[in-house]
C-alpha cells in the first residue's frame, strides 16, 4: 500500500478491485456524474464559495462545469477530459414559440422552454423519412477527426494524470451507437426498423460505431499512456427491463459494442478500462455487457427493478467496477429528508464498497431542484463510512 494516498492511486486500487485507504468520490467527472447548473449554484452559497461565473459542460443536460474549489473542498477524486467542439459546425440556435431550440452536428433538433426549463428535450429527428439504405450516403454525418476535438487533451491529459495525480475519465465524441441512431431515426421508426427495416438499422449502427472508432483512434494516439478509463454507453433498459428483447440486443447491438470495445483496447497504448453507462434495470443484460468488454457499469439504478446492489456485488463484483449508485437520484436525493439520504449512502456503502471496486457517485447527475442540504449529508456520509479499515 502506498504511504500517501492520491486520487490517481486511490481510484487505481479500486479499479483493480483493491481496498484502497478511502471510496473513491467523483461530482463532474463526465457527463453523467455532474450536477445542474441550478443546484450547482445553490451548493456553492452553501458551501459559503464566492459567485464565480459557471461554464456549461453539456449542454443538452445543462451540467456545470465543476470548479476546482468546489474539487478540492469535498476531495474529488475523478476529474473530467471531454474533447472540444469541432471547428468545421457551428451549432445553430434560436428561440420561437416560447422554447430555446439549437441543432446539433448530427441534425437532431433539441428544445427546453423559455420559462421553467431545466434541460432540452429531442424533438426534431431528421433521418425520420428515409426508408433505403443507399440514401444514408447523403447524409453528413460529423467529422470525429475534427482538430478542434482534440485542441489541449494531451496536454490535459498530462496534466492530471502526472501533475495533479488525479484520475480522469476520457470522454466520448457522441452519445452510443445504438442511442444516435435511434435519435437521428426518431425512437418509433428505429425500434420499427429492427423489426421490419433491419438492413437500414444496422447500416445506420455501423456508421455511427465507424464514426467511433475514427475518433478513438485518434483520441488515444493523443493522450498516450496518460488514460485509465473511457466512457461509452448506450442506455437500453427503462425502469423495469431492457427496451429491447435480449435476443434482439444480442442479434444486433452487443456485436457492435464488442467491436467498438475491443477496438478502444486494442488502440489503447496502455490497460484503460471502459466506462460503460446504461440506466435502467440492466441486470439481465450485465452478463453480456462483461462479453463484450466493458469494465466499469454506470450507473447502478437502485430503483429500477432487479438492481439489489447487494446481489450485484456478489455476482459480478469480480469482473466490475461499479461506478454510481451511492444514492438514489429519482426520490431520495431530490426529496428524501436528511436522515434518509444518509441512510441510504450507509447501505450502498455496505453492499458495494467491499474489496474495491467501487466509485461513488449518485445514481446519475443532480439534478436542478436537489437541496445543498442533502447532498451535503450524502457527502458526510461518505466520509464516514466509506473509509477501509
Amino acid at each position: 500500500m502506498p504511504e500517501t494516498w492520491t486520487s490517481r492511486k486511490r481510484v487505481e486500487a479500486a479499479l483493480d478491485h483493491r481496498e484502497p485507504d478511502r471510496v473513491p468520490y467523483d461530482l463532474g467527472g463526465t457527463v453523467l456524474t455532474g450536477i445542474h447548473e441550478k443546484a450547482y449554484r445553490r451548493l456553492r452559497r452553501y458551501l459559503g464559495l464566492p459567485d464565480v461565473p459557471i461554464e456549461i459542460e453539456d449542454e443538452h443536460q445543462q451540467l456545470a462545469r465543476v470548479h476546482d474549489d468546489v474539487k478540492q473542498r469535498l476531495q474529488v477524486d475523478v476529474y473530467g477530459l471531454n474533447p472540444g467542439g469541432a471547428r468545421g459546425f457551428v451549432k445553430p440556435k434560436w428561440t420561437e414559440n416560447g422554447y430555446h431550440k439549437m441543432r446539433d452536428e448530427w441534425g437532431i433538433e433539441w428544445w427546453m422552454p423559455e420559462e421553467g426549463g431545466f434541460y432540452y428535450d429531442m424533438r426534431v429527428h431528421p433521418l425520420a423519412n428515409i426508408t433505403e439504405v443507399s440514401e444514408l450516403t447523403n447524409v453528413r454525418f460529423p467529422d470525429p477527426l475534427d482538430a478542434g476535438r482534440f485542441e489541449g487533451m494531451a496536454e490535459r491529459a498530462h496534466e492530471l494524470m502526472n501533475a495533479r495525480q488525479v484520475a480522469y475519465v476520457l470522454g466520448r465524441n457522441a452519445p452510443g451507437i445504438f442511442e444516435i441512431a435511434m435519435w437521428m431515426r426518431g425512437f418509433d421508426h428505429f425500434y420499427a426498423d429492427m423489426l421490419g427495416n433491419p438492413a437500414l438499422a444496422e447500416a445506420l449502427m455501423d456508421k455511427v460505431c465507424e464514426i467511433k472508432m475514427h475518433y478513438w483512434e485518434r483520441a488515444l494516439e493523443t493522450v498516450g499512456e496518460n488514460v485509465m478509463i473511457v466512457s461509452e454507453a448506450d442506455d437500453l433498459c427503462g425502469q423495469f427491463g431492457p427496451l429491447v428483447s435480449p435476443d434482439l440486443y444480442r442479434a444486433m447491438i452487443k456485436p457492435r459494442h464488442t467491436r467498438l470495445f475491443s477496438f478502444i483496447k486494442q488502440k489503447a497504448r496502455t490497460h484503460v478500462r471502459i466506462f460503460y453507462h446504461c440506466c435502467g434495470a440492466v441486470a439481465s443484460l450485465i452478463p453480456d455487457l462483461i462479453e463484450s468488454g466493458i469494465d466499469i457499469l454506470n450507473p447502478v439504478q437502485v430503483g429500477a427493478a432487479g438492481m439489489d446492489t447487494r446481489e450485484l456485488k456478489r455476482l459480478y463484483g469480480k469482473d466490475l467496477t461499479f461506478y454510481g449508485g451511492g444514492v438514489d437520484t429519482q426520490r431520495v436525493l431530490p426529496y428524501g429528508t436528511v436522515a434518509e439520504v444518509r441512510d441510504e449512502v450507509r447501505r450502498r456503502i455496505e453492499d458495494l464498497a467491499p474489496g474495491g471496486g467501487f466509485i461513488f457517485n449518485t445514481v446519475h447527475n443532480i439534478q436542478a431542484d436537489v437541496p445543498p442540504e442533502n447532498i451535503m449529508a450524502m457527502w458526510e456520509t461518505l466520509q464516514e463510512y466509506g473509509v477501509y479499515r
